[in-house]
């Protein structure tokens, strides 16, 4: 059979073959040890369990570039195995790192570090990605960069079991540990759902740049953890109630934050029991990393990558209907690369 070979910016969109989408390559990855504990419930520790008398703050923020020109702003689809190359070289597709963060920027970055466990079973942000991104902000003139999640288990054991704090700690930039000062009420005005709820938005004081790092897991209830889902974690409070309209809650969360960038994770994916997983069975190596400004096509690409249609994951369709990007991720003309 005929294999198309993903080229240069010259590839035609849509060209990434099912097969290029779905490469089996073997592990050699064995798990640590020590892999602390899993958590398969939601609870309330990290946010105020009564709401203040606060006023609402609507919504979490627009970050995005709205002066972009050229090929910046689209999505690029990067294959291959080394994080920090194909996260580097999908920001030069788009015409590099700074043509999103400029000089004296303060970035938000916002990782999945739900689960302690550690990063070779793939439950959360792999720490090479982390790492490459906050040293390529950095490297763009960036003044700070910021790390933050509101995990299912303990926070700092979190941060720790995952790497996440170490690889934070590597670059120079600062972890955010959920505490009650950070959250505030917020409703999305538009929301069915998020109304005067308690949400981590403290941890977005002086920001102006937010770039989502999310890794591709099945979900048990979702269809998919991606993107959209994780931004869950700024959420505090009995969220686990949300998990009764799970498409309805990932709905009105694509419409709570538009950040600056979201990069999917897609090197290895969890393709069975998310999205705590917990063996390295659950696991694929695919090989792909998606690098864009629109949180839903970046979905669009992960379902494929899990090899599922959107209609198995009805929250994508639901957040481009509602405005909050594009479902058809080829309308961007995906740039499609090789790393190496």
């Amino acid at each position: 059979m005929h294999q198309t070979q993903p080229k240069e910016a010259a590839h035609q969109p849509g060209a990434l073959s099912r097969r290029d989408f779905l490469r089996r390559l073997g592990y050699a990855a064995a798990v640590t040890a020590a892999a602390g504990g899993l958590g398969f419930f939601f609870h309330d520790a990290h946010g105020p369990r009564v709401l203040s008398p606060q006023k609402a703050l609507a919504g979490l923020g627009d970050y995005a570039r709205s002066d972009l020109t050229g090929p910046a702003g689209k999505m690029a689809i990067v294959e291959g195995l080394d994080r920090g190359a194909t996260v580097t070289r999908g920001l030069e597709a788009l015409g590099g790192l700074q043509a999103f963060i400029q000089a004296g920027d303060r970035v938000l970055l916002k990782v999945n570090a739900a689960f302690a466990t550690p990063p070779a079973l793939g439950a959360t942000t792999h720490p090479e990605l982390l790492a490459a991104v906050a040293r390529l902000c950095f490297q763009a003139g960036a003044a700070q960069v910021l790390v933050t999640d509101n995990p299912i288990n303990d926070p700092s054991t979190c941060f720790r079991v995952t790497g996440l704090e170490a690889a934070a700690r590597q670059v120079g930039a600062q972890v955010l540990l959920p505490r009650p000062a950070l959250f505030q009420p917020v409703s999305l005005p538009t929301g069915r759902l998020l109304q005067q709820w308690p949400t981590m938005a403290g941890v977005f004081a002086g920001v102006n740049k937010v770039i989502l790092l999310s890794p591709v897991k099945d979900h048990q209830r979702a269809g998919a953890s991606l993107t959209l889902k994780n931004i869950y974690g700024f959420l505090g409070g009995r969220r686990n109630i949300f998990h009764q309209d799970i498409n309805g809650i990932i709905t009105e969360l694509a419409l709570l934050l538009k950040p600056t960038l979201c990069i999917l994770d897609g090197t290895v994916a969890m393709v069975t029991n998310g999205p705590t997983g917990g063996s390295l069975s659950d696991l694929k190596e695919t090989g792909l990393m998606v690098i864009t400004t629109d949180p839903v096509a970046a979905d669009a690409v992960g379902a494929e990558i899990l090899g599922r249609s959107l209609a198995e994951i009805p929250y994508i369709q639901m957040a481009a209907a509602a405005g909050a990007g594009v479902a058809d991720y080829k309308q961007l003309q995906p740039v499609l690369l090789r790393a190496q």
